[in-house]
């Protein structure tokens, strides 16, 4: 099948509704509206692999271990990191099939679980930083640092959590299963919430307990299909520079070496923008046409030219 490959990475408030419960039917209720412009977009002519952030139900499903350790033995990241996927993925595979048969296109879409290959030697592993799970009280964050090993920290007064390594993707195990759905017209929704984190050993892979960001791992899955374009949708309409300051300025079309220069100044703070830039370079650096940085909402008209930030390669800047 052929056509021009879009990656389409979802924040989580493309299905988790903010100031929300949380609830199943609300999740429903969003995950529906976001499939009614990704339905549109394949409707379009375009091809489509989606893949999906996973917080905070990833973290909701460690608390629920939590919960009941008790009764039920807790299940590793890596698990908890696949259950999500196959939930989420549920959601967005059933949501975007109802919006595609609406429109009189029969297209089957599918969940793959996915895993993303980590170097051990990575530097994330030496600093977790990343936060997941539930709060705890500092006394029940010692416990747990002496019981199971865990790095806990103190999260902005709200109670101690744990943290763990985030390293870069290197690769994505199922990348060939995935082209080949691909090229028989299968819709994949893939490597959510930043994929399984896994290392090779033994000549095998095996899990590890780690946080890959989304975004860099849609990053990587885009240049290995071959995508034109990599659209991450997350909660801001555009990039800005100086943001939350007075002289707060949206970026709409900008080159590599322009987006570049303004990650090297320190513009884009890792906690925040930091990530999805780093990932725009480094797919437009590989050969990707265009990286589309939007609201959750805003797809159809960022994919237009009439919203979002674009950033194009030097020989393709825009006005």
């Amino acid at each position: 099948m052929k056509g021009i490959i879009d990656v389409v990475a979802l924040g989580g408030n493309a299905i988790i509704p903010a100031g929300g419960k949380g609830t199943i039917n609300e999740q429903r209720k969003l995950t529906t509206t976001s499939m009614r412009q990704v339905a549109d977009l394949i409707a379009s002519g375009r091809r489509v692999i989606l893949t999906h952030g996973n917080g905070p139900i990833v973290g909701n499903i460690m608390e629920r271990n939590e919960a009941v350790k008790d009764r039920i033995p807790p299940m590793p990241l890596d698990v908890c990191g696949a259950d999500s996927q196959g939930g989420i993925g549920y959601m967005i595979q059933q949501a975007l099939r109802n919006e595609l048969l609406a429109r009189g296109i029969k297209s089957d879409v599918t969940t793959l679980v996915s895993q993303v290959v980590v170097s051990e030697d990575d530097d994330a592993f030496d600093s977790p930083t990343k936060p997941i799970g539930p709060f705890y009280s500092e006394s029940e964050a010692k416990k747990l640092e002496a019981a199971k090993g865990w790095y806990m920290v103190n999260d902005a007064d709200r109670g101690f959590r744990r943290v763990v390594p985030s390293p870069k993707p290197v690769e994505i195990v199922e990348s060939d299963v995935i082209l080949s759905l691909l090229e028989m017209g299968v819709i994949v929704v893939a490597v959510g919430g930043g994929g399984i984190p896994v290392v090779r050993r033994d000549g095998g892979f095996t899990g590890i307990e780690a946080v890959i960001d989304k975004d860099r791992a849609a990053a990587v899955l885009a240049g290995k299909v071959g995508a034109e374009r990599l659209i991450i949708l997350t909660n801001v309409t555009e990039v800005c520079v100086n943001f939350g300051r007075r002289d707060e300025e949206p970026l709409r079309n900008i080159s590599l070496s322009d987006i570049r220069k303004l990650h090297g100044s320190g513009e884009f703070p890792a906690g925040s923008m930091g990530p999805k830039i780093e990932s725009a370079i480094d797919f437009i650096s590989n050969g990707g046409k265009e990286v589309i940085i939007s609201h959750a909402s805003m797809l159809l008209e960022a994919c237009m030219g009439k919203a979002g930030t674009h950033i194009l390669p030097d020989t393709d800047s825009r006005a």
